[in-house]
């Protein structure tokens, strides 16, 4: 945060959310609701837009069913993505399926030096999957510890934090976790003043230094 409170950038930012059949909502849809609360101005919260710039991505614009039975209409497809500079990865039932499906796996190993790469709940096996987290640290859903560690040993996995962040990996344990990562990361990028706001505006509790235990550079 500037020492005015005033936001560390204006930049617009662009933000990739992975959505897949059965992908979970709240997974998505809390960081989402976070994004598009954000505001760089309070006193003009109501005339202006959010900074940040949300697309909804999928292998392919077909209409995906998630978890629930909801019915979601992708932005973007993997061959016509624009340029990202963070892309989100949540959970869900159908994340293992997407371990055999090689234009998941590609996309991702494709966003490997993004500027921001985040996921919630198992969104993080996708990651370990695509090879993302080799050497790092992590963490994953309560119900996928043990399946996390066979399948990942090579990542040092912290079940007990809510939020991990290593370099430019940011991984949630879980729904409310994604949502105080998502906060987490706007004070990232446009300061603390701002992502408190946006908990403000929602009615949420901002995320305390208790929740930001993590392990790895910030």
């Amino acid at each position: 945060m500037s020492s005015n409170g005033a936001p560390l950038t204006t930049e617009t930012k662009t933000v990739g959310i992975l959505v897949y059949p059965d992908v979970e909502v709240l997974d998505f849809c809390g960081c989402y609701e976070v994004f598009a609360t954000t505001r760089l101005d309070e006193e003009t919260r109501r005339e202006s837009q959010s900074p940040i710039r949300q697309l909804l991505i999928s292998e392919t614009r077909d209409t995906i069913v998630a978890n629930g039975g909801m019915k979601i209409i992708p932005d973007a497809d993997f061959d016509d993505c624009p340029e990202l500079d963070m892309l989100l990865v949540p959970g869900g039932h159908g994340i293992r399926a997407l371990f055999h499906e090689p234009a998941y796996l590609d996309f991702l190993k494709k966003m490997a030096r993004i500027e921001r790469l985040a996921s919630v709940g198992t969104g993080s096996l996708l990651l370990g999957a695509a090879g993302l987290l080799v050497g790092k640290t992590a963490t994953v859903h309560f119900h996928s510890v043990d399946f996390f560690r066979e399948k990942f040993p090579q990542t040092s996995l912290l079940p007990e934090l809510s939020m991990v962040v290593d370099g430019n990996i940011s991984t949630a344990n879980s729904i409310r976790a994604g949502i105080d990562m998502a906060l987490y990361l706007v004070g990232r990028i446009y300061g603390e003043a701002i992502a408190t706001a946006s908990a403000q505006q929602m009615d949420y509790p901002y995320p305390n230094e208790t929740f930001r235990a993590r392990n790895g550079k910030r």
